[in-house]
């Protein structure tokens, strides 16, 4: 009669790999790197073109806050900041599962890197809207 570890020598990694269940979330990851990354093409390509205008016009602060304060500005501004920093998130989240074998130190990094892109999400959000509300002022 064979030995366990006999039978598992024979068998195919495929046959190895099942049963020890799916990663649940891998199309949905995937999908929302694609998505974002397509979110990201023409909202960057508008604040560059913006910028560069408003850097040609030779814009003062008081130009910038203003430009700021538009509400389609605010609104694609506030839009770029989630879409850019959601796939930066799932990107480092990538990187971190994929070469970080210690479980533990994996676990943490995941943690620093969630909490990490909410606080600069939330802090380039509060800035564009404390400038938005109050320029002019």
């Amino acid at each position: 009669m064979p030995t366990v570890k006999e039978k598992n020598m024979m068998n195919s990694p495929l046959k190895t790999a099942k049963g020890l269940g799916s990663a649940h979330h891998g199309v949905e990851h995937w999908l929302s790197q694609k998505i974002t990354a397509l979110a990201n093409l023409p909202l960057i390509l508008w604040f560059i073109c913006s910028t560069v205008s408003l850097y040609a016009k030779g814009a003062s602060y008081e130009a910038f806050t203003a430009w700021v304060a538009q509400p389609l500005n605010t609104t694609l501004l506030v839009a770029m900041f989630i879409s850019v920093f959601y796939h930066a998130k799932l990107g480092a989240q990538v990187v971190t599962e994929d070469y970080v074998s210690c479980g533990a130190m994996k676990k943490a990094k995941l943690i620093a890197q969630k909490l990490f892109f909410a606080l600069i999400t939330v802090a380039s959000i509060v800035c564009v809207l404390k400038i938005a509300f109050t320029a002019g002022m």
